[in-house]
């Protein structure tokens, strides 16, 4: 990491960026996946660059639902790992869940690389091979793990805009998302969308699995039951035009 202060006003943007910048000389991110980046700073300055009270309630929900779920799964693609692989490994352990790459351009290459990203801190992943589609998606996306997101019930999405939350949902899979952009597709079409910056919703996230693992389930499903993703995007969309 560069030798900028924790307390400086730009350090969570700046250590991203550098993040990105190994990742793509890894050849983990693709150069538009830097493109991708930028597009969600610029929505995280108009949040004021801090997990909102909305954010806050997503994330509550989203950790109640994988805690429910029968059979969830953790998505990857090369901007995650290269943002936050630690983190979401420990999400995974507090879930005990199994991890997926998935990818829009998608090489074999690129598969490898993020595999080795994940051997390294000890976690072995699926989608190395996949062998089923998501039925009419067209994109490199359809193609998923016969033992991960085909036969999960839950599946957590990050970083990805596209339609494949919606063919998700079509399949009758719970999809939760992590996205600073409350207009994109993805968010729009997930059962749960966290509009925060990963690195803060990730270790966020895993904190409340275990609050909450302690919980029976009837409590758990109580405190879901006037949830409403629409209403949280309306509130995330009015703080951002308002901001600033």
């Amino acid at each position: 990491m560069s030798n900028t202060p924790k307390n400086h006003p730009r350090y969570e943007s700046l250590m991203q960026r550098e993040l990105i910048e190994k990742g793509i000389h890894k050849g983990v991110v693709t150069l538009t996946g830097m493109i991708a980046q930028g597009r969600g700073e610029a929505f995280d300055y108009l949040l004021g660059e801090k997990t909102t009270p909305e954010a806050k309630k997503q994330i509550e929900i989203a950790a109640i639902t994988l805690l429910l779920a029968e059979k969830p799964i953790i998505t990857v693609n090369g901007n995650t790992t290269a943002l936050c692989k630690k983190e979401i490994a420990k999400l995974a352990k507090a879930i005990n869940c199994e991890i997926e790459i998935n990818l829009f351009y998608k090489t074999p290459k690129r598969i490898k690389l993020i595999q080795k990203e994940f051997k390294e801190i000890g976690l072995t992943v699926l989608g190395i091979k996949a062998q089923k589609k998501i039925p009419n998606l067209t994109s490199k996306r359809s193609e998923v793990d016969f033992e991960g997101t085909w036969k999960a019930d839950v599946v957590l999405v990050m970083l990805e805009d596209g339609d494949r939350t919606e063919f998700l949902r079509k399949m009758g899979k719970k999809v939760i998302a992590i996205d600073l952009n409350p207009f994109s597709r993805t968010a729009v079409k997930a059962n749960i969308s966290i509009i925060d910056n990963v690195i803060r919703a990730v270790p966020l996230l895993e904190k409340k699995v275990k609050e909450y693992s302690k919980k029976d389930k009837k409590w758990l499903k109580n405190r879901i039951k006037n949830f409403s993703n629409k209403d949280l995007l309306r509130q995330s969309e009015s703080r951002i035009r308002k901001a600033r």
